[in-house]
């Protein structure tokens, strides 16, 4: 596939050898929320490297084989982000840790029946403006038939206004918005627009 500045390749899955490389995007594009539960930042990429679904994400390459951005999903109960309490715990210790895996519980959306909820896409910096997220969107799209959603849903928060607006350029509809400002001081933000989008059927 050609973006407006080179080629670019989604493929199925993780790259052998790219979980620490694609935990650094997913945290450079979540960490801000992900930091309370999981921070300082090198501890929480390892522990993503370390808890990664392969099986559950899409990834853009370029023609070297460097991992441009990610897209995460979740179907049948498995995300793109593993690791249970158990590995929360064994991670940040017994007693830090349940506060952790409290937080996280916070984070947790459930797919409906018929839905594929995406965990969100994230893109190098260096890398962005170049339609890469478009085409991560277009391949969870074609996972989403291929496994028979009717649906793909969505949060977004409202300190992140430029995913809204490609969410929105893509079809994605805001259905619902959740005021939670005293989240605000925890994990970086007090409000999520949950956005469906359609699935075709094939």
């Amino acid at each position: 596939m050609t973006t407006d500045s080179g080629s670019v390749e989604v493929r199925r899955g993780v790259p052998e050898g790219a979980e620490e490389r694609v935990a650094e995007l997913y945290w450079e594009a979540f960490g801000r929320k992900l930091g309370a539960a999981l921070g300082p930042a090198p501890a929480g990429r390892r522990f993503i490297a370390s808890h990664l679904h392969q099986d559950r994400a899409l990834s853009a390459l370029d023609e070297a084989g460097q991992v441009l951005g990610v897209a995460g999903y979740q179907l049948a109960g498995r995300g793109l982000v593993g690791g249970d309490a158990a590995a929360v715990r064994a991670t940040y210790g017994q007693v830090r840790g349940l506060y952790r895996v409290f937080l996280l519980a916070l984070l947790e959306r459930t797919p409906a029946r018929g839905e594929l909820v995406m965990d969100g896409i994230a893109v190098d910096p260096a890398a962005r403006g170049r339609g890469i997220g478009g085409l991560l969107l277009d391949g969870i799209e074609e996972v989403a038939a291929e496994q028979g959603c009717r649906r793909i849903r969505l949060d977004v928060i409202a300190e992140n206004p430029r995913a809204r607006a490609l969410y929105e350029r893509r079809g994605f509809r805001a259905v619902r918005v959740r005021r939670t400002p005293w989240l605000r001081e925890v994990l970086g933000f007090g409000e999520v627009t949950t956005m469906h989008k359609a699935v075709a059927t094939r």
